[in-house]
């Protein structure tokens, strides 16, 4: 599927072209139905063409469809920045503001960390991913393909391994590259924050083990330095929760919010404690079409349908038949498939070979077999071996079974 106007740099998972979509089902130009598995890389919590979160696009559409709030302040920016603070699950006061992406977000938290901090130094996880601008791709723990081609980026950035039950590091190996790095690599004292996911997207659907994330927590409390946890990609239910940072038991200084947020509008946030985003000069912060109306209102229809209950219903019926079948999968001893990683139904399904290795070939060819029988998939993971499940919260439970079984199909003919 080529295109001269589009950029051959922009790489297409699924050479077909989407027409329409509801809820958790797409229809490309040729009328073919898919079952979509994917709810745009974990933007369509509540599915494609949510109807309350049109109706608000509609109605707001006609009311007005942009003013710059940094220049002219508009009431659903208001509404929603209120909304966010009720909805985020901290003990402290809380502020920030709104942006066009998740990567935006990244960028001013960056921002935000030197103006309260003065230090300028981030320490970040191996297999993370903060986006694709400049300083985020720094970010992230992977070269190819996002840095490749680019030479020195905006730093100054460290990586340390990440610890998980999914990846095989160990808290005690973490813990100690930390303390390689602050004796070997950088003073502790010119590092500003850590950056970590969670549950790690790209990575693989890698949640983080809760007793690290606890130790690191108090750890920088001791030494002056901020945590931002990136949810861009976890966040609003698709755990099961509001947010994964509550599976850890800590609270972040900085929270990153995009993706799910708006519906399917393009619109993120960073928030925080308030003392920190509000350590820059007056105009420090802001953006021409950051907080967009329209967006606002896309975000705030969003979020009214995530209460506690919802998102726990929805979690939980879409985690239990993952598992259900994964299981099955298991006991019927079906080729490549490998473990079952993540948390509530944040979870990836990893294939490896018989030798124990990434089956990112076979992946490549599940992902064709799946397509063809109209079943959208999302490859994760460092090797490209890891299907990453992010249907939307809401889709009915016989099409997740319908999906599982097309998913069953083609892990028997690999």
């Amino acid at each position: 599927m080529t295109q001269p106007s589009i950029s051959s740099a922009i790489g297409i998972v699924h050479p077909i072209t989407v027409d329409h979509g509801k809820n958790a089902q797409v229809w490309d130009t040729e009328g073919k139905r898919y079952i979509d598995f994917i709810g745009g890389i974990g933007v369509l919590n509540l599915g494609h063409c949510n109807p309350k979160v049109v109706e608000a696009i509609i109605e707001q559409s006609q009311k007005m469809t942009h003013s710059a709030f940094n220049a002219l302040p508009h009431a659903p920016y208001k509404k929603l920045m209120n909304k966010l603070a009720e909805f985020i699950p901290v003990s402290y006061p809380i502020s920030g503001m709104l942006t066009n992406s998740g990567a935006e977000a990244a960028e001013n938290a960056l921002k935000i960390v030197r103006g309260a901090t003065g230090r300028n130094v981030v320490v970040a996880f191996d297999g993370g991913f903060h986006g694709r601008t400049l300083a985020t791709l720094n970010l992230n723990g992977k070269v190819a393909p996002y840095k490749q081609k680019l030479g020195v980026l905006p730093g100054p950035v460290y990586h340390v391994p990440y610890p998980s039950i999914d990846n095989g590091i160990t808290f005690e190996q973490a813990m100690q590259a930390i303390e390689r790095l602050f004796s070997v690599e950088v003073d502790i004292n010119e590092v500003g924050c850590f950056i970590f996911e969670p549950i790690q997207g790209e990575g693989g659907f890698t949640p983080m083990l809760p007793e690290f994330a606890q130790a690191l927590r108090a750890y920088c409390d001791q030494h002056g330095i901020l945590i931002i946890c990136d949810e861009i990609q976890s966040g609003f239910g698709r755990t099961g929760t509001r947010f994964a940072f509550t599976h850890l038991g800590i609270e972040p200084d900085l929270l990153l919010m995009a993706k799910s947020m708006g519906g399917g509008m393009p619109i993120g946030a960073v928030m925080g404690r308030k003392e920190l985003v509000d350590a820059l000069p007056k105009g420090g912060l802001g953006g021409t079409y950051s907080g967009n109306p329209v967006a606002c209102a896309a975000a705030l229809a969003s979020i009214e349908q995530m209460s506690d209950e919802n998102l726990a219903t929805w979690g939980q019926q879409q985690e239990a038949i993952i598992i259900e079948y994964y299981e099955k999968w298991k006991a019927m001893q079906l080729p490549y498939v490998g473990r079952l990683t993540g948390v509530g139904c944040m979870r990836g399904i990893e294939l490896t070979t018989p030798e124990g290795k990434p089956a990112s070939a076979q992946l490549g060819q599940l992902l064709e077999k799946a397509r063809e029988r109209g079943l959208l998939l999302m490859p994760s993971g460092k090797y490209r071996h890891i299907i990453r499940l992010l249907a939307p919260l809401t889709i009915e439970p016989e099409l997740m079974r319908e999906g599982m079984e097309i998913f069953q199909t083609c892990l028997a003919e690999l």
